[in-house]
């Protein structure tokens, strides 16, 4: 059989990784470099940290509008991760009156989930609740786990892994009804859809999923929610977050999110990114052999993730990876564990399906062609790895 051949989209190949990091759009990179043009520490009492200070303040009231807050509810950090941590530890340390007991879900981010552990070794419970068959929370679960002594429940916005989308608003409506605090992770999708009416009091944001900068992001602190600061040494952010902020980076985010709102905003753009999700799912079933992971619940159309039956998902993305078409095996924070996805193993698949997974993510950039070509490519190499594990399966004998 020929050697399949590389698809051309320009240098880079074909990316279809963004659910891992997405490029910084145009609007971002201008506002970087303008930030790095401004000398002054935002704290400063002299002209130059005043102009520091502006510029943080109207980057604070555009990244509002994405959250569908007041300016003054936004908490920048130094990444998604760091605001799952804040909301998550932040409110079991806060001073209470009662014990501290979280609920959260076994699909959750690494970032989330590991902000959990540190909760418990400070004395918090933690309950964690699984999905469906499909990665879906029941609200019902959540309204079955909580206690009086919760005090927060904290369900992502949309899986990392399987895009599947989670009924955040009405979760947050049981967990207000008693007495809790509700936290989403919303690294997913904002920038994606609208986080109008989430209702969650804590809303965790990384820049670098909606073309902008790496290591900046913000989390929506609703007012009368109390924190307890994990960075401390100085005032900045309300007193939440010590350290001189990352100018810079936030004007990036800031410029972002204002083009992530008018592609929101954009039906044409909308429709699009329907049609590349048709158009990927219909080429690589083509394939054969396969099962669309998180199928039968909500999803975003940027994500799709798929098991290939007598593929190890590792090997096929590097091999696709060669011929210049980026994918991951699931989350990017766990590249190169053998570890079938907690995610996958959480919604009940097997190992070995799990361990043939492949996540595609587009993004705005990515073209009809561009999904039609990775897809052909996916199926040369499917069709190739599967002839060498029938190759290499132990003949039958007979006695």
């Amino acid at each position: 059989m020929p050697s399949p051949q590389a698809p051309t989209a320009g240098d880079a190949g074909i990316y279809l990784d963004h659910a891992a990091t997405s490029p910084v759009c145009a609007e971002a990179a201008e506002a970087v470099l303008r930030g790095m043009r401004i000398t002054g520490n935002p704290s400063s009492r002299h002209d130059a940290g005043d102009e520091a200070k502006d510029v943080l303040e109207t980057s604070r009231r555009q990244l509002a509008t994405l959250l569908d807050c007041a300016p003054g509810d936004v908490v920048f950090t130094g990444g998604g991760s760091e605001a799952d941590a804040l909301a998550v530890v932040g409110t079991v340390l806060a001073p209470t009156d009662r014990s501290a007991h979280v609920i959260t879900t076994a699909i959750e981010h690494s970032a989330v989930l590991e902000s959990c552990t540190m909760a418990g070794d400070l004395g918090a419970e933690i309950t964690v609740l699984r999905p469906d068959s499909s990665g879906w929370i029941d609200p019902d679960d959540v309204r079955r786990a909580l206690r009086a002594d919760t005090v927060l429940v904290s369900v992502m916005h949309a899986n990392n892994e399987t895009g599947v989308l989670q009924p955040v608003s009405e979760i947050a409506d049981i967990a207000h009804e008693a007495g809790a605090l509700m936290h989403t992770d919303a690294v997913q999708t904002a920038g994606k859809v609208t986080l109008t009416g989430l209702g969650a009091d804590l809303v965790s944001v990384s820049a670098h999923k909606f073309y902008g900068p790496k290591g900046v992001g913000a989390l929506k602190v609703a007012p009368g929610v109390r924190l307890a600061p994990l960075i401390r040494g100085g005032s900045q952010e309300r007193g939440l977050r010590a350290g001189t902020e990352n100018v810079p980076g936030i004007l990036g985010m800031a410029a972002a999110a204002g083009a992530a709102l008018r592609h929101l905003n954009d039906p044409v753009f909308q429709e699009h990114r329907h049609a590349l999700r048709a158009q990927l799912l219909k080429e690589l079933q083509a394939v054969g052999g396969i099962t669309v992971n998180g199928d039968g619940a909500p999803c975003l159309p940027e994500t799709l993730n798929v098991s290939f039956a007598g593929v190890r998902g590792d090997t096929l993305v590097d091999m696709l990876a060669v011929h210049g078409v980026c994918v991951s095996a699931g989350s990017a924070c766990h590249a190169g564990s053998d570890e079938p996805s907690h995610v996958l193993t959480a919604m009940g698949i097997p190992a070995e399906r799990a361990r043939s997974a492949v996540r595609f993510s587009p993004g705005r950039a990515t073209s009809l062609h561009d999904v039609t070509a990775a897809a052909a490519l996916t199926a040369e190499l499917v069709g190739r790895l599967r002839t060498l594990g029938a190759a290499d399966a132990p003949r039958p004998t007979h006695t």
